[in-house]
């Protein structure tokens, strides 16, 4: 009999003590996720014998999903959209970090117990060090699609790891504003604290920024469907940026902007492999094969591009 590509909560009802996983990622959708390619490829490096897997879950099925994986001797999941603050509720114990960032996006499971992580923000820490061999925190970050979720995570941690100063950036600038009122307001962020500028995507005063602007880290939907525009003007990019684009499904129109502008710029597949092996240490106690990982996802978007 064939495994599924993707389980649902029906598949969850009937596992009990013979569940074909361990370890999965829960999403809707989730069919596109590239996490247990990458998964499988740890486990495999480090001759463990469990299975990681995908699972469809929609929103109203959340926390049926948790108690019957609870009860499967589950070891952890991966949470992605829609349901990164909807688990905080089901949680026993959710970790310093994830409080701040408000979501969780890993879960470890332990003697019915369990604790909430988040993995996403460190993951970019590490993705930025090793695609640019730069520190975050020394960087001017300009933030695109920074109202909430990607972008809210990734604005979070350019304070925690004291980015001097931080353009928030969105199409509907009240949302940018209440973001940049957030990081404010956090206690325990590095000192001097960030300037902050909260802007709308037609703001004036853009470029200006983008002249005080090192790094420029893209959190939007803009890209994940072909055809999409950049969502910013090829005549605001210089050679001397780095460009962060999160999405990694498909080559974007930033990131081919950035190219012809002569800068930096890098997709989101190394924050995936970041957070993954972020994840993988949680539930193991041990270190992550990040090389196995990165190789794996690699043939997985080649795979995927055919």
């Amino acid at each position: 009999m064939n495994t599924p590509a993707v389980f649902t909560l029906e598949n969850l009802r009937f596992w009990k003590d013979s569940a074909p996983l361990q370890l999965a990622v829960l999403g809707d959708p989730v069919a596109h996720s590239a996490s247990p390619p990458m998964h499988m490829a740890a486990l495999g490096a480090c001759g463990l014998s469990h299975t990681y897997g995908r699972i469809h879950i929609r929103p109203e099925e959340l926390p049926e999903a948790i108690s019957l994986l609870t009860e499967s001797a589950f070891i952890g999941v991966n949470l992605t959209i829609p349901h990164k603050t909807a688990i905080l509720p089901l949680l026993n114990t959710v970790d310093p970090h994830a409080k701040v960032m408000g979501a969780v996006n890993t879960v470890r499971f332990k003697e019915g117990r369990l604790t909430g992580y988040n993995t996403d923000g460190k993951g970019l820490t590490r993705a930025i060090e090793e695609d640019f061999g730069v520190k975050l925190g020394a960087l001017r970050v300009l933030i695109l699609g920074a109202g909430g979720g990607a972008g809210r995570a990734v604005a979070l941690q350019c304070a925690l790891e004291g980015c001097p100063k931080i353009t928030l950036v969105n199409r509907t600038r009240e949302k940018a504003e209440a973001l940049a009122h957030e990081i404010a307001s956090l206690a325990g962020l590095p000192q001097p604290p960030p300037i902050i500028t909260a802007l709308g995507t037609d703001s004036v005063t853009l470029s200006a920024h983008m002249e005080a602007t090192d790094i420029i880290l893209q959190c939007s939907s803009l890209g994940m469907k072909e055809g999409d525009p950049s969502p910013l003007p090829l005549r605001f990019l210089r050679s001397e940026h780095l460009v962060y684009d999160t999405i990694y499904s498909r080559p974007t129109q930033l990131l081919a902007d950035a190219h012809a502008a002569g800068a930096r710029a890098s997709n989101g597949l190394s924050m995936l492999l970041h957070q993954g092996a972020l994840a993988f240490e949680i539930w193991f106690q041990r270190e992550a094969p990040v090389d196995a990982m990165r190789d794996a996802l690699r043939l997985f978007r080649a795979a995927a591009s055919r």
